[in-house]
């Protein structure tokens, strides 16, 4: 999968997010260091996936990776450092669990999270490298999962449906409903409806 890129060796964590764009909830993280023992067939881009295909992707890395682990950064902190800094602080929280710990890191995208190991950036390597598409799948099947949860929570949002991205519906909600504690108040549809109160 991975074959134009130079892999180092050893324990090797693939790392994505899930849920830069959303208007409301967290931004997940997730850290995946796969087992070379044990490769899982069918591992893409998680947009690319349905998402039966990606749950199922989901159980087998819970079973099958060495190590893998999530972090997130909530609306407020998203709101208080914004979403470029809250994305970087979800990584380096993700891999900071990983359990074993990683030797080296590959991050997908062209931003490294500081860490106490070697990090690289590789672009589009949600679709390059098997280790960050796994991540790219927990992140975005963890961040799924959430917000259904929180839809039962603040119900009149969709937020099961669209998963707290602009959607037209989403907007709709928000201007009869007002913003919950989880919508960021510094994305601005956001910051346009909660200050009419």
């Amino acid at each position: 999968m991975a074959a134009e890129l130079s892999i180092p060796p050893g324990r090797v964590a693939g790392v994505d997010e899930a849920g830069r764009g959303p208007l409301a909830g967290p931004v997940i993280a997730a850290a995946v260091i796969l087992d070379p023992l044990r490769p899982i067939a069918g591992l893409r881009d998680s947009k690319c996936l349905s998402a039966a295909r990606r749950e199922r992707l989901y159980d087998e890395i819970v079973a099958g990776a060495l190590a893998w682990a999530v972090g997130r950064a909530e609306a407020a902190e998203i709101d208080r450092v914004n979403i470029l800094q809250a994305t970087l602080l979800a990584m380096q929280r993700a891999v900071n669990a990983l359990q074993p710990c990683a030797e080296h890191v590959l991050v997908d995208g062209n931003r490294c999270p500081e860490l106490a190991c070697p990090v690289q950036a590789i672009v589009k390597g949600d679709s390059r490298v098997a280790a960050i598409s796994a991540a790219s799948i927990i992140a975005k099947v963890s961040r799924d999962r959430e917000m259904i949860e929180l839809d039962t929570r603040y119900p009149g949002y969709g937020l099961a449906q669209h998963k707290g991205y602009p959607s037209k519906a989403h907007i709709q909600a928000l201007e009869a409903l007002g913003p919950t504690p989880q919508h960021r108040r510094s994305y601005a549809p956001v910051r346009r409806i909660a200050g009419r109160g």
